[in-house]
């Protein structure tokens, strides 16, 4: 799978500093820039020494190799091999080839065999001779003798000899070389067959080559300088062979040698006391531990023994393309062999530099190799025997810290790589990627198995470090892409406050490209990590899982609210858990499933939208506090004749509704009955609130105590009529009630003969812009349970007619407690408005005024003219769906108010046999007028069955006395036998007022209110009942 353009800038490769250029140069000694780069990259695990160069110790290193080859019996490769020091082998299994320097063309080498290395060259490698010319490796029993070239011939080329290679390898030049072979020639002068062990080089070449042997007398300096820092370096600084008191002196003098020649170059002829002191200063030092003649130790020390003897394996690379290794390498090897002696090295010694090399060079040249890498493995392999086969015996101790430090060396690096591969090896430009990503795992787990395996350690190897691999590099490359999306380092991971939109698309984007690594991780990596680990992919997922969950958790910890950002993130957390758990199960990861510890976005987001419902609904319940607080129930216009409070009750719900719904996750249908349930009891209250406006108990006025009317003579009542009639006046709208629809005017009586404006007062008009409010309330709660329905059925902008229909006509019913409350609220209201109009507001023409003084003065017809004119301004204030219930209770009211009159009317009313049609006609003008003038709210039927009782008593009153008090025992003998305990007294009835033509209490009242002897009569023999006063 490519890489996204997203993550492609974060893995950059960073094989292009590493990127060879060799060029004819190299041919020179200048070591190609991809090289150099590659290698200061990978530090030399040895050390270094103190004033020497690199060019100094590979000179030093030919210097060593080239006395080792010429000196020793008859100079023939073959047989002159000897052992270095304990561990040595005579044919070692890797690193030697065909004995003898025969400058023949290796090409099947054995080395490159056994290392899987190819033949590579296909040309040999041949220098000119020129006629009557030698060649600079000529010696008698050299490698290679040269050929003379034919007397005459123009110019002929030959095949180069072993050691021509070498020192073409090691960047000699041949002027150097002939002062090598200069000094070797004067030093083994009369010694033939004499060991190269036995000789302290650089003090020969100190006695042998003077100033005349060099371009300038600088050039001269600087190699005299280098000459003896080098026996510092190994008689002192690094010998093999412990310094004790006894050398003092010698120490001591040489350093003055040194120190002088720091100024200026040494004398170093014969007669030079600095030079005899140099001599006999190193000859001490060099033989302080072996009699003279068997082995001097000038250059055995560690670690320049291993310094010179790694420059000199390094030249076993061909300098025309430094990812070969020669063919001659079989040769190369054997003439190396020959300063193990000198050098103090060993078979053991040899394999673990040999694999140092072969690891270096394939670093150095961009890991662009991989048969290197697998010939440092294949080296590594006999480390690894020779480790296993001396675990019981003595450690030696330079082996232990070359083969600690350079396997050490061999791991760190590569694990370096690998714990951060996708950025060394994400983009295929180091080495080749995915095999360079091979060769890097080889080599770790293979070094540090060995050095495990030698020291006993608790170091992981195998599927356990690989595993740590994947994680720490899952890790890292996850960091980077969130520095990435944050841009800079330090961003949301220290607590950086960054807009909250801005945080949450990072987060969104972080998700996508997660998903994005994770699968890049599969198709590109996982595939080579399956070797050492069972479930590669699955690893990586987990560890991916796990990252975003930090980063996830630290985000929500800062989220306060549901937002429609914190949604969007919540989603994007959700696919990326569904795709990587989805990629754990396809890699088998079944045991590192238990890590993964959910982002149980569900439970999140049920939490948040729990947190943001809550919050509505406490913004709701303000609302409602602030209603209870400031409402004064006054119209808001003409137009909107309900309570502002209701509005932005409605409005504050509807909102939260479609924010609601505007949530795009699936938990909200769980929340959506609490939500519902939490608004349902806001209206309850509110309609509560709203009902709360007294009842109609307080709006009636109280029962006069019964009595029986004055039985005064016909010329008396005559009297008394003519004495008020004069002094009659309007009845006002004085007392209660005397406010009116336009501030509180008077009524005009029956008696001035014009139509009086509304009684209404503004307390009766505030209810009824609660009956509106009521209904504005009602309304909008059956339209917001539509919504509830609709939404959760499934509906939304993209449902199809058909079924946006279906969904629009299912039962509502997420509200019904709260409609319930606001149908009964309507009643309560319009009762206690009804009740207010006529018992409060009217009382002057209806209760006060009605028949008081007599039937004939005081008819029914003003009190009608002032109903209807507040029928009028009722239907004018109350919306269309209030009207009907408001007439219909102030038709119930109104009759009650008659029957009122009519039964509890006080002192100042009693009726005669001869006032019933008179009653009779008032009834029947106020049914018409609910009939005829209620605007056709009430039907007729309604009326009819609302004035029974009134028409009952009326019916009461036709009859005679007699009859009455008959029709009383009747009602009351049957009420005492209904309750069980029949007396021959009548008994006193109970006040119900339930009126009604056969209640017993509605009976006496009409016979309290009979201006008739024989009720006065038989009230005061049955209830002993007191005249009115």
């Amino acid at each position: 799978m490519p890489m996204g353009p997203r993550l492609l800038q974060h893995y950059r490769s960073r094989s292009a500093s590493y990127a060879r250029s060799p060029d004819a140069d190299a041919l020179h000694g200048s070591p190609g820039p991809g090289t150099a780069a590659a290698a200061d990259a990978l530090d030399c695990p040895f050390g270094r020494l103190d004033g020497l160069s690199r060019a100094d110790v590979r000179e030093a290193a030919y210097e060593v190799f080239f006395m080792s080859c010429r000196a020793g019996g008859g100079g023939n490769a073959k047989g002159a091999a000897c052992d270095g020091a304990e561990g040595g082998d005579a044919s070692p299994r890797i690193g030697a080839g065909p004995r003898g320097g025969t400058g023949m063309n290796v090409v099947n080498s054995r080395v490159k065999r056994a290392l899987g290395l190819k033949a590579r060259r296909a040309t040999q490698p041949s220098t000119a001779l020129r006629s009557g010319s030698m060649n600079a490796s000529s010696a008698p029993g050299s490698p290679g003798r040269a050929v003379r070239a034919p007397a005459g011939s123009p110019r002929a080329r030959r095949p180069m000899t072993s050691a021509e290679i070498m020192r073409q390898q090691m960047r000699v030049t041949e002027h150097g070389d002939a002062r090598l072979r200069k000094t070797l020639m004067r030093t083994l002068v009369g010694q033939v067959g004499r060991r190269a062990e036995t000789i302290i080089l650089p003090l020969e070449l100190l006695r042998q080559l003077k100033l005349p042997d060099f371009a300038d007398g600088a050039e001269h300096h600087q190699w005299q300088r280098r000459q003896l820092k080098l026996l510092e370096a190994g008689l002192i600084t690094h010998s093999s062979v412990p310094l004790d008191h006894r050398h003092s002196a010698s120490v001591l003098r040489f350093r003055e040698v040194v120190e002088a020649a720091e100024a200026r170059a040494i004398d170093t002829g014969k007669a030079s006391d600095a030079m005899r002191a140099l001599c006999d200063a190193v000859l001490a030092l060099a033989w302080r531990s072996a009699p003279a003649g068997e082995a001097c130790h000038w250059a055995d020390g560690y670690p320049l023994n291993v310094l010179l003897y790694v420059s000199l394996l390094q030249g076993i690379f061909d300098l025309r393309d430094e990812t070969v290794v020669l063919d001659e390498v079989d040769e190369l090897l054997e003439l190396m062999r020959r300063t193990w002696a000198t050098l103090g090295i060993n078979r053991m010694l040899h394999n673990v530099c040999f694999a140092w090399v072969l690891f270096q060079q394939y670093v150095a040249t961009g890991q662009v190799e991989p048969d290197l890498a697998g010939a440092a493995l294949a080296v590594l392999a006999e480390v690894a025997a020779d480790a296993g086969a001396r675990q019981d015996n003595p450690r030696d101790p330079v082996y232990a810290r070359v083969f600690s430090t350079a396997l050490g060396a061999i791991r760190d690096w590569s694990e370096k790589r690998l714990l951060d591969y996708h950025e060394w090896y994400g983009n295929g430009g180091t080495g080749t990627g995915t095999a360079a990503l091979e060769c890097a795992l080889s080599l770790a787990l293979g070094a540090g198995k060995i050095i495990a395996e030698s020291v006993h350690t608790d170091h992981e190897c195998g599927g356990d470090r690989v595993d740590y691999y994947i994680r720490c590099s899952m890790r890292s490359a996850f960091t980077k892409v969130l520095e990435s999306g944050l841009g800079q380092e330090h961003g949301m991971l220290s607590g950086h406050q960054r807009d909250v939109d801005d945080t949450s698309g990072i987060l969104t984007q972080l998700a996508k490209d997660t998903e994005e690594l994770a699968q890049w991780e599969r198709e590109c990596f996982s595939r080579e990590l399956r070797r050492w680990h069972p479930f590669p992919a699955a690893v990586a997922a987990v560890t991916l899982h796990g990252c975003y969950g930090v980063v996830l958790k630290q985000y929500l910890g800062k989220a306060v609210c549901l937002t429609d950002e914190l949604v969007r993130v919540l989603h994007a957390a959700g696919r990326l858990e569904k795709a990587l758990v989805q990629m754990v199960a396809d890699d088998d990861g079944e045991p590192v499933v238990r890590e993964v510890v959910p982002y149980d976005v569900e439970s999140v987001v049920v939490g948040f939208l729990r947190t943001w419902v809550e919050e509505r609904l406490r913004v709701a319940r303000e609302c409602l506090l602030r209603a209870k607080d400031t409402e004064s129930w006054t119209a808001r216009s003409k137009n909107e004749p309900y309570a502002q409070s209701a509005v932005d009750l409605m409005k504050l719900a509807k909102a939260t509704l479609d924010e609601f719904f505007a949530i795009p996750v699936s938990a909200r249908d769980g929340m959506l009955q609490d939500l519902a349930d939490g608004l349902g009891a806001v209206f309850q209250d509110y309609v509560s609130f709203l009902a709360s406006c007294g009842n109609k108990q307080s709006y009636l006025p109280p029962l006069p105590a019964l009595t029986r009317c004055n039985q005064d003579s016909t010329i008396k009542r005559l009297w008394k009529r003519a004495a008020v009639a004069p002094c009659r006046v309007p009845l006002t709208s004085g007392g209660r009630g005397n406010a009116s629809y336009h501030g509180g005017g008077q009524s005009v009586s029956a008696a001035s003969g014009h139509n009086p404006r509304p009684s209404t007062s503004r307390g009766t008009q505030r209810l009824y812009v609660r009956l509106n409010t009521i209904h504005y309330i009602l309304s909008h709660i059956q339209a917001l349970d539509k919504s509830l329905s609709f939404f959760s059925a499934g509906g939304g902008a993209c449902t199809s007619p058909s079924t946006t229909s279906r969904l629009l006509a299912a039962p509502c019913c997420h509200f019904d407690h709260a409609r319930t409350a606001a149908q009964t609220a309507i009643a309560h209201v319009a009762e206690v408005a009804a009740y207010r109009l006529i018992f409060f507001d009217s009382h002057h023409s209806f209760y006060d005024g009605l028949y008081a003084g007599g039937v004939a003065d005081a008819r029914i017809r003003p009190a009608l003219r002032t109903l209807k004119q507040n029928l009028s301004l009722l239907v004018s204030i109350l919306v269309d769906r209030a009207q009907p219930v408001a007439v219909r209770e102030v038709m119930k009211a109104s009759f009650q108010a008659f029957l009122m009159v009519l039964l509890a009317g006080g002192n100042h009313r009693s009726f005669t046999r001869e006032d019933h049609g008179m009653v009779e006609e008032d009834l029947r003008s106020l049914k018409r007028a609910f009939c005829t003038r209620g605007e056709g709210l009430v039907a007729e039927d309604v009326v009819e069955s609302e004035a029974e009782a009134a028409e009952g008593v009326v019916a009461l009153m036709g009859q005679t006395a007699e009859r009455v008090v008959e029709e009383l025992s009747i009602a009351t003998t049957t009420a005492a036998a209904c309750g069980g305990s029949p007396r021959a007294a009548l008994p006193m009835p109970l006040t119900t007022r339930r009126w009604c033509r056969t209640d017993p209490d509605t009976i006496l009242r009409v016979l309290c209110h009979r201006d008739d002897e024989a009720a006065s009569q038989f009230l005061k023999r049955a209830f002993q009942l007191p005249k009115r006063r």
